[in-house]
């Protein structure tokens, strides 16, 4: 049985725990980015295909181990198993740190590890400098060295998992997949009752909604790095893709509206790239025109924030506007708002639980979660 790492962005770790755990792997443990779990082959191929909250699923090679000297890291990197995950002469991206350890230049260890390569693949592999994830036949490799205990880890994931392959087209501020993804978790959305989102930009929420409504994974549409390796089996790959549900479902109104045309057009394009666009009601509307059903239902969305809020009130009139509209057509509605800054929810007059934080574009965001009325 081998170790796998899902890496999560911060604040995410919990939400990839529950995935992890609904597909069980009742013993992953979380830590600080991302979860640690263990399972066979086809337990990699799995999370690949369903996490929808981590961003990359590192496979640990061998046992960790501590490391001195550079002969010692090379004598013990030598060791491993490398050609489960490498061809002779195959590009490595390497992606290496160093944190309170005797070695602790990078690029001597990074010689270091070639030279290990060399000794146990029989020739030598090409070396990236920097990590490209475009290139098709490279493979990561993470090495990590800390209080001179090392950690190798190969990444089996290839691009970023957020990269679904159905957003081509993306508004100003796009809202990742993965973080749409846990904000929906986080929402406690029932997918029986309906869903809103009045800032839908790209469309990245109503999407990634209506493939965990439709139990669509969100790696369906992709390739991995671990299609490249060694040991890759087909046929496992196959009966894993053929295994989740397919077919229409009855689902609750998902309703996706901006003020953009634009945006509404490029949200329509990828979900249908994601094939969900039947299932989704995109219109060109103001917050203020909405007209959601009579019934219960979440609001869950990213309406436009700023990093400075001095002199902006446009923003702020934006938010008590939203909460004006919400308390007139959505009462009693659960609410989802991400939002950078706590005086902007305070505009909304809604109250919000406002502990859980994220990261999103570099910027420190807050989740607002509350009971409209």
């Amino acid at each position: 049985m081998d170790s796998f790492f899902a890496v999560s962005a911060p604040g995410l770790e919990p939400y990839t725990t529950q995935e992890l755990r609904q597909l069980g792997f009742e013993s992953a443990v979380p830590e600080p980015g991302g979860v640690l779990f263990k399972g066979e082959r086809a337990a990699l191929y799995r999370v690949n295909l369903h996490l929808r909250t981590s961003s990359r699923i590192l496979a640990r090679l061998g046992n960790f181990f501590y490391a001195t000297t550079f002969t010692q890291l090379r004598q013990r990197l030598a060791l491993l198993p490398w050609e489960r995950f490498l061809v002779p002469r195959q590009p490595v991206s390497l992606r290496i740190s160093c944190h309170k350890s005797k070695l602790y230049h990078t690029d001597a260890v990074a010689r270091t590890v070639v030279a290990a390569l060399a000794e146990r693949l029989g020739s030598p592999s090409p070396i990236l400098k920097n990590e490209v994830e475009s290139h098709e036949t490279s493979q990561l490799v993470v090495i990590r060295l800390a209080d001179d205990k090392c950690t190798v880890s190969v990444d089996s994931s290839g691009a970023l998992l957020h990269k679904r392959g159905y957003r081509q087209a993306v508004g100003k501020a796009p809202l990742r997949e993965t973080l749409a993804a846990a904000i929906l978790m986080a929402s406690a959305w029932d997918k029986a009752f309906p869903l809103l989102d009045p800032f839908c930009g790209s469309g990245t929420i109503p999407i990634e909604a209506a493939l965990m409504a439709l139990e669509i994974p969100p790696g369906v549409k992709r390739r991995f790095a671990f299609m490249d390796w060694p040991g890759y089996d087909e046929t496992l790959w196959q009966s894993i893709l053929g295994s989740f549900p397919k077919g229409a479902r009855n689902l609750p109104p998902i309703m996706a509206s901006d003020r953009d045309a634009g945006v509404i057009k490029s949200a329509r394009a990828n979900a249908e790239r994601a094939g969900v666009a039947e299932v989704i009601e995109f219109k060109c509307q103001a917050v203020s025109s909405i007209q959601p059903p009579a019934a219960h239902g979440w609001v869950v969305t990213n309406p436009p924030y700023g990093l400075r809020l001095t002199e902006n009130n446009d923003l702020r009139n934006l938010y008590a506007q939203l909460g004006n509209v919400l308390l007139q057509k959505c009462p009693g509605w659960s609410i989802s708002v991400l939002c950078s800054h706590l005086a902007l929810l305070g505009q909304m007059h809604i109250k919000l639980d406002t502990t859980l934080a994220f990261v999103n574009g570099g910027i420190r965001v807050r989740l607002g979660r509350g009971t409209v009325g």
